[in-house]
């Protein structure tokens, strides 16, 4: 009896395993699914990475556009801020 008991177990641990492989949590097909999952979450992650991008350089257009159109209103119309006082000086 001691002699077939061993063989049972085993087998039987055998198939437990087998089966958690094919149809438990990590299953191979599980796995797969997760990994599609994965590369669209990556193609979702790298397209709204474009778009932060391109968004930061639009705001960082804008931010320098204002100071060089404040600049050239500065220097080519004499414009003056609040509190501040305009001194021309002729050569």
């Amino acid at each position: 009896m001691g002699n077939r008991l061993v063989p049972i177990v085993l087998i039987t641990l055998l198939v437990i395993l087998n089966a958690q492989l094919w149809f438990g949590r990590g299953s191979l097909p599980n796995v797969s699914k997760l990994e599609r999952d994965l590369q669209a979450q990556k193609a979702s992650n790298e397209e709204a990475r474009r778009t932060n991008e391109q968004l930061n350089a639009e705001v960082n257009d804008l931010k320098e556009g204002l100071n060089m159109v404040e600049e050239r209103a500065r220097q080519e119309l004499g414009m003056v801020k609040a509190n501040e006082i305009f001194v021309q000086i002729a050569k």
